[in-house]
């Protein structure tokens, strides 16, 4: 078997398959299903965790950070100024320099502001962070945030928590094409199949949380989103057959009787 390492920012990482934190019933469901997932890395939004009320549960009760990635994001952030803030208090707090940028344009579409994610990566970058960036599907804008030090592009499939799946097919093969970093599908995923045709696409990895969390079963969802990222992979990796817009026959034309 060929070799088939996962790099981002230095680190190397077991699944390809990141998964979110949020939106679970409760940090038992969140910590089962991530086991499930056999994830390595999660995202944790820093302005959402409890830090304050001693007496409630805190994620870290449930997931060991020596033993998984966390990786602090800033979901909630609608300019640069309150998404810098917030990274510079992740890093105050538990030391964290590979971080998750996203600043927000809007409340309804939840679409990244692209000149507000921009900034924001070059000053991060400049000190010292390594910055993983939530992004639109454009192929210039994502080759500015690489030219700006991201050490990872995150395309969005569809809106965050929409479900809907990859709806630019072409776009995301094209920030593939181009891009020296890691190419990671963020937000959008609704289904596992839709996991399976991104890595099958060349993306380096997928990140989900809506989708795991918000099914009837999570556990099991989990599972399953673990499953369909490796088979696109091994997809990918194997080189589908050709497409065809004529029959072609499966038996050999030799030796017909």
């Amino acid at each position: 078997m060929m070799v088939d390492k996962f790099k981002v920012a230095g680190k190397f990482l077991k699944s390809r398959l990141i998964v979110g934190t949020g939106k679970y019933k409760n940090f038992s469901e969140t910590a089962k299903a991530i086991e499930s997932s056999g994830a390595d890395m999660v995202t944790v939004a820093v302005r959402r965790v409890n830090i304050l009320d001693k007496k409630k549960p805190i994620l870290t009760d449930y997931l060991n950070p020596k033993k998984i990635i966390f990786l602090p994001n800033t979901a909630g952030c609608f300019n640069s100024k309150d998404a810098l803030r917030t990274l510079r208090l992740a890093r105050e707090m538990g030391g964290w320099k590979l971080v998750k940028l996203e600043v927000l344009g809007d409340k309804k579409t939840l679409y990244p502001n692209m000149i507000e994610t921009i900034t924001s990566t070059k000053t991060l970058v400049k000190e010292g962070f390594k910055v993983m960036v939530y992004c639109t599907d454009d192929p210039l804008l994502a080759k500015i945030l690489e030219d700006s030090g991201a050490s990872a592009i995150m395309p969005l499939a569809s809106p965050i928590g929409s479900g809907l799946g990859l709806q630019n097919k072409i776009n995301i093969s094209l920030i593939i094409k181009q891009s020296k970093v890691p190419v990671i599908v963020d937000a959008g995923i609704g289904t596992a199949s839709d996991a399976t045709v991104a890595m099958e696409l060349g993306c380096d990895g997928v990140l989900v949380n809506s989708a795991i969390a918000k099914a009837k079963n999570s556990v099991l969802m989990a599972k399953a989103f673990k499953d369909a990222v490796i088979s696109g992979r091994n997809c990918f990796l194997a080189k589908r057959m050709q497409k065809n817009y004529f029959a072609s026959a499966s038996s050999p034309k030799k030796g017909l009787i």
